[in-house]
C-alpha cells in the first residue's frame, strides 16, 4: 500500500511551519496514543511519529520535498549514484520515546525509557554536509580536492570513555535508569528514566578526562582529501562514507556529503552532459563554406563547414561532451554557428557586395513567399 502523504498525515499544508508542525503531532499522538482507550489506534500513531521524524528535521524535509518518499526507500534521492540521501530509515526506526521527550518534556507514555535504554546501544555519528566550489575544469575532468572539516571525534586521550577508574553507578545500580512516575490527562504513568547522574551509561569514573571533561568526544580539525569524480555538475553531491562525526558506544562513523557548485566556462556552455560552443563565420565562409578549427574540451578538431550554412545552425559533434559521472557515457557537443555580418566595410569591399546585389542570387522560399505580399 502507498505511504500517505506526511503532511497530509499531520493536516498540514507544505508551507507549514516548525511550531505548527509541532503542535499537530503533539494533538494526533494523545489521540491516537495505544494507551488512550477511547481512540487509541497503534498503526496511525507510528505513521503520524514516521511524519513527523521526517517533517521535524529540516534536512529530512528538504530532501522529503523534492523527492517524496523516494527519498528514504533506497529507489532514488539526491545527488547521484542512486544513494540513499541523508540515511534512509523506515517506521522500526523511529525512537518514538526521543520525539516525546522533545515535545512533552521527558518521560510520557515510557518514552525516556526507550531513550533511556538507547544510550548504550551502538549509534552511528552524525552526518555533515560541505559545500565546495570547482572550476569548470575541475568538474568535467575530475581533481583531487582537500576539505578541512571540523568533526566530532573519539578523545584519544581516554579512547572515548570520560575517564579512568570505572565504578556502577551508584545511583542507577549500574542500569542507566531510575524509576519516575508522572501524572497525565490519562492517569498516572510509571516510567523509565535516564539516570542523572551517568546519563544513562550505567557507569562512571574516579577520574573524569580533563580533555574532553568526560564526555569521550572532542571536536577536532580534520583534512580530507577526495576524489572528484570526472562530469559531477551543480548541486551533485558526493557520499564519503564512514569519515563524519565518530559515533558512540561503539557505531560506526557517520558519513560527509560533498555538495558542489560549479564556475561558469568563458567559452562553452554546459546542458546537461552536453557541451555547446558558438563560432563566428563571416559572411564568404558562411556562403562558401570552409574548413574551421573548432575548440573541443580535449583540444582543436577541424570541422567542415557546408556551402550555404545559416546563421544559429547546430552541428553535432558525438560524445565530444562530459563524461556522465554515474556511467561510462558521453555527452555530445554542439557547434552554434555565428554568422558575423561585417559593419565596416572598405571601398573596394561595398563595390563587390553592390555587384553581388546586381546579379540573380538564388533564395530561400521565405523571401519568395515575403515577395508575393509586396
Amino acid at each position: 500500500m502507498a505511504k500517505k502523504d506526511y503532511y497530509e498525515v499531520l493536516g498540514l499544508s507544505k508551507g507549514a511551519s516548525t511550531d505548527e508542525i509541532k503542535s499537530a503531532f503533539r494533538k494526533l499522538a494523545k489521540k491516537y496514543h495505544p494507551d488512550n482507550k477511547e481512540t487509541g489506534d497503534e498503526a496511525k500513531f507510528k505513521e503520524l511519529g514516521e511524519a513527523y521524524a521526517v517533517l521535524s528535521d529540516e534536512q529530512k524535509r528538504k530532501q522529503y520535498d523534492q523527492f517524496g518518499h523516494a527519498a528514504f526507500d533506497g529507489t532514488g534521492g539526491a545527488g547521484f549514484g542512486g544513494f540513499n540521501g541523508f540515511g534512509g530509515f523506515s517506521a522500526d526506526d523511529i525512537d518514538l520515546g526521543s520525539i516525546f521527550d522533545d515535545i512533552f518534556g521527558g518521560g510520557m507514555f515510557g518514552g525516556a525509557s526507550r531513550r533511556s535504554s538507547s544510550r548504550n546501544r551502538p549509534t552511528k555519528g552524525k552526518d555533515s554536509l560541505v559545500k565546495i566550489k570547482l572550476s569548470f575544469e575541475e568538474a568535467v575532468f575530475g581533481c583531487k580536492k582537500t576539505i578541512s572539516i571540523d568533526l566530532d571525534s573519539e578523545c584519544d586521550a581516554c579512547s572515548g570513555k570520560g575517564g579512568e577508574g570505572e565504578v556502577t553507578c551508584s545511583t542507577c545500580g549500574g542500569s542507566g535508569r531510575v524509576i519516575q512516575q508522572q501524572r497525565t490527562m490519562f492517569g498516572v504513568f510509571q516510567s523509565e528514566t535516564t539516570c542523572p547522574n551517568c546519563n544513562g551509561k550505567g557507569r562512571s569514573y574516579k577520574n573524569t578526562c580533563k580533555k574532553c571533561n568526560g564526555q569521550g568526544h572532542v571536536i577536532k580539525n580534520k583534512e580530507i582529501e577526495i576524489e572528484v569524480p570526472e562530469g559531477v555538475d551543480n548541486g551533485h553531491q558526493l557520499r564519503i562514507s564512514g569519515k563524519g562525526a565518530a559515533g558512540y558506544n561503539g557505531g560506526p562513523n557517520g558519513d560527509i556529503y560533498i555538495e558542489f557548485s560549479v564556475k561558469e566556462h568563458p567559452l562553452f556552455e554546459r546542458k546537461g552532459n552536453d557541451i555547446y560552443v558558438d563560432v563566428p563565420l563571416t559572411v564568404t565562409e558562411a556562403v562558401l563554406g570552409c574548413k574551421k578549427e573548432v575548440p573541443t574540451l580535449k583540444g582543436s578538431v577541424v570541422l567542415d563547414i557546408d556551402a550555404g550554412s545559416q546563421p544559429g545552425e547546430q552541428l553535432r559533434m558525438k560524445g565530444k561532451g562530459v563524461k556522465s559521472p554515474s556511467s561510462s557515457r558521453y555527452g555530445d557537443m554542439y557547434v552554434v554557428l555565428d554568422v558575423i555580418i561585417p559593419n565596416k566595410l572598405d571601398r573596394k569591399q561595398k563595390e563587390l557586395f553592390k555587384e553581388l546585389a546586381e546579379t540573380d542570387l538564388e533564395i530561400g522560399s521565405e523571401f519568395k513567399n515575403f515577395k508575393k505580399y509586396l
